[in-house]
């Protein structure tokens, strides 16, 4: 029997790109013939992202798409925690529903698990010879902060603590007991993980398709704290 991939799509207010990624995720032909399970996690978004999601189902029922819809708004992390609660598959990844990060490279992250080499797969976006966007100075500046930071509590030696692209096997995410519910998930589940006796993490070079805030970006130097402060209240 075929294994499956669950793809946990976080979504708030993505109504005008989340069709698009959604088309780049139905055109990728998994590695070992693995299918896919995709769940959106629609966060109570304010604009048509709903009703763009369920026409995309109506019209490619072929596809293994579920939609669950927050009756509130709760943020990102908590989005993830039903969207990981609902998989059933042997993996899962997190997709963003912007365009931000390439659906094509899931194979990449997916054949360190698939040999048998890794529980956890991190896509990093400052390793490898990949297409990676010019953006804002100081967010990598502070992204690279965080990330050696969660370094000394964690001994790991990631270079993207903070990427979207994390896969896992689902086992052994769904055992994580998560409580950040916006961006602290990211230095959350990295302490949580690093925790676990034995664990293997590999991480991969992946491309990077950057927003700026007219496009759409919503993560802000708020959130950078938060992630600081989650760094040391799951590690300390």
């Amino acid at each position: 029997m075929p294994k499956k991939l669950s793809i946990v799509i976080p979504a708030y207010n993505e109504a005008a790109t989340i069709h698009l990624i959604l088309n780049k995720i139905k055109a990728v032909i998994l590695i070992n013939d693995i299918q896919k399970e995709i769940i959106i996690v629609n966060d109570c978004s304010t604009d048509q992202t709903a009703a763009v999601v369920k026409e995309y189902i109506n019209n490619n029922k072929e596809l293994n798409i579920v939609l669950f819809n927050q009756e509130y708004n709760q943020g990102k992390g908590a989005a993830l925690h039903k969207g990981i609660a609902l998989a059933t598959g042997h993996y899962l990844i997190i997709q963003d529903a912007d365009l931000e990060y390439d659906p094509n490279e899931y194979n990449i992250l997916l054949k360190p698990v698939v040999e048998g080499f890794a529980d956890a797969v991190y896509g990093s976006r400052f390793m490898g010879g990949r297409p990676h966007r010019i953006l804002f100075f100081w967010h990598t500046l502070g992204n690279n902060f965080l990330t050696f930071l969660s370094n000394v509590f964690t001994n790991l030696n990631l270079t993207d603590m903070e990427t979207c692209y994390k896969l896992f096997r689902t086992e052994i995410i769904q055992r994580i007991q998560l409580k950040e519910k916006r961006f602290g998930f990211e230095p959350e589940v990295t302490a949580k993980l690093s925790k676990i006796p034995k664990i293997r993490i590999y991480e991969v070079g992946i491309s990077y398709y950057g927003r700026t805030y007219d496009e759409g970006k919503k993560i802000g130097w708020k959130d950078g704290f938060r992630a600081l402060w989650c760094i040391l209240k799951y590690n300390l």
